[in-house]
This record gives structure tokens, sequence and C-alpha cells, in this order.
């Protein structure tokens, strides 16, 4: 994962992984804690956070790498 201008570059699932956890853990949030806000099962949010590429996020990066755009994530008003 790489931080560009205060912004998270996400190239991959694993990447997008790995922000989430770093999120989640900075705001001292559990992953039961965030699955149940969001409505998951710790096992999706587990294997969202390991990287583990699903048929829908794993097709949605490759198409975002293959058009040569970048996804970044940063805190919500933090331009």
């Amino acid at each position: 994962m790489q931080e560009t201008h205060g912004r998270l570059l996400i190239k991959d699932a694993s990447d997008l992984g790995a922000a989430i956890r770093s999120r989640r853990k900075g705001l001292g949030l559990t992953q039961q804690e965030l699955a149940d806000a969001c409505g998951c099962s710790i096992m999706y949010l587990s294997n969202l956070e390991r990287g583990k590429e699903t048929a829908e996020l794993g097709i949605a990066l490759r198409i975002v790498n293959l058009l040569g755009l970048d996804m970044t994530l940063s805190e919500r008003g933090a331009y």
C-alpha cells in the first residue's frame, strides 16, 4: 500500500484490505463491531482485510487498473 499526498494508493485487493484493517483499528473497532455495523459476517470482513478477492472485487480492480486509473481512499472531508 502506497501513500501519495495523504491518500492511499489502492492497486489490488490486498491494498484495499490493508487500508480497511488500518482504518478499523485506528477507530478502535473490532471486526465484530464493524461487521455488525455494516451487516456483514466476520468471515467476509476477515477475508476482505486479508485481501481475498471476490469475483466482483477482483474484476472491478482489474478494470480500474486496465483503464490506467488509480483508486484512492481518504478520510471524508480530508481533501
